[in-house]
């Protein structure tokens, strides 16, 4: 939340898109802890729900992206330099604790994606925020707002696309009972 107002404040929508996935990312990991012990259609039902809210999520940043692009914004790039370094250390953390789930299930897949995205777009805030003191403009900020949002897409759909291949797999297996 405090990541939401400070990219409010400071006028950069790449903070706000980093905050929203962050938030939404909090989110996920709650799902996934929930749905961690049941079987598998009901984790990948839940990767569904996951991958979905990270398309929309992604629409979003592309929309308000758009409305920092057509205003002209300029956001205050010192804010975004020192929010984005605490950002990066506390998500390449997570990140790296995380790395062994990168190829399991829908469910342990999402988490590592919305990690990895995390930590990727805190350093991609860094890189805007250089660039925006660099050159003066808000360019850079959308650019790097823009390619968050472009993350967030890819990473839904391959985590909705996943999951659908595991729902299919599942019902298409064949259903077996114990002899007595």
């Amino acid at each position: 939340m405090t990541e939401i107002v400070v990219g409010a404040a400071a006028g950069s929508a790449a903070l706000q898109a980093d905050a929203l996935d962050f938030f939404c990312d909090a989110a996920n990991y709650a799902i996934s802890l929930g749905v961690a012990g049941m079987a598998l259609t009901w984790r990948t039902r839940a990767a569904i729900t996951k991958g979905s809210t990270l398309i929309a999520f992604a629409l979003w940043v592309l929309g308000s992206t758009a409305w920092h692009a057509f205003y002209g914004t300029l956001p205050r790039a010192d804010v975004m330099g020192v929010v984005g370094i605490a950002a990066l250390i506390a998500n390449g953390g997570v990140a790296l604790m995380l790395y062994c789930f990168r190829t399991g299930d829908a469910n342990m897949r999402s988490v590592w994606i919305c990690s990895r995205n995390d930590a990727v777009g805190n350093a991609a805030v860094l890189l805007a925020a250089t660039g925006v003191f660099d050159t003066g403009t808000g360019w850079p900020d959308v650019v790097v707002a823009a390619t968050m949002g472009g993350l967030g897409l890819w990473g839904g759909w391959q985590i909705v696309t996943q999951a659908r291949g595991e729902l299919r797999s599942e019902r298409a297996a064949p259903v077996t009972v114990a002899a007595e």
